[in-house]
């Protein structure tokens, strides 16, 4: 009984360090403005960020497109996806890479759409995490039609909203 006592807290000591750097995944699946599923995001928490691994189908082709992650928990279609809000920004700073008080939480880089309207990507937000302060479950992820320009406000010049997920 003793040797399964210390066992079990062994295993619940060595299982600390993972719980502590916050590891998770979770699932968003994209809704074009069709309102039919377009694609799917896998996100996995490191230890210090969040990696999202995404495919979605129906875009504009041959084009680099703005990535944001939004601030509500709605993917309405039919009103154009406004329903997610703006973007994810809890410290308040301003948009965009090259802001001289930015960027902000919900800012990711462009992604290119290939030739058959498909894009693929990974990518890193070291601004984030799944739950907790900064997290993102609960919120949307936005592709939309044009590129940022990393520095305009509020929006970056990123354009029209094409598909949006809600992060699971």
């Amino acid at each position: 009984m003793k040797r399964m006592m210390i066992a079990a807290i062994l295993t619940l000591a060595a299982a600390l360090p993972a719980a502590a750097q916050g590891q998770g995944t979770a699932t968003a699946d994209f809704v074009g403005l069709d309102g039919k599923q377009a694609g799917r995001a896998t996100l996995t928490e490191g230890k210090a960020g969040v990696l999202i691994e995404m495919e979605v189908s129906g875009l504009p082709a041959n084009r680099w497109v703005a990535f944001h992650i939004h601030e509500s928990s709605r993917c309405e279609h039919t009103h154009g996806f406004e329903s997610a809000g703006g973007h994810f920004n809890p410290t308040k700073a301003e948009h965009g890479f090259l802001a001289a008080k930015g960027p902000h939480a919900g800012d990711m880089p462009n992604q290119y759409v290939d030739q058959d309207g498909k894009l693929r990507a990974q990518v890193f937000n070291g601004m984030v995490s799944l739950n907790g302060k900064n997290g993102i479950r609960g919120r949307t992820l936005m592709i939309h039609a044009d590129s940022d320009d990393y520095r305009s406000q509020p929006v970056g010049g990123a354009g029209k909203r094409l598909a949006c997920a809600v992060i699971q």
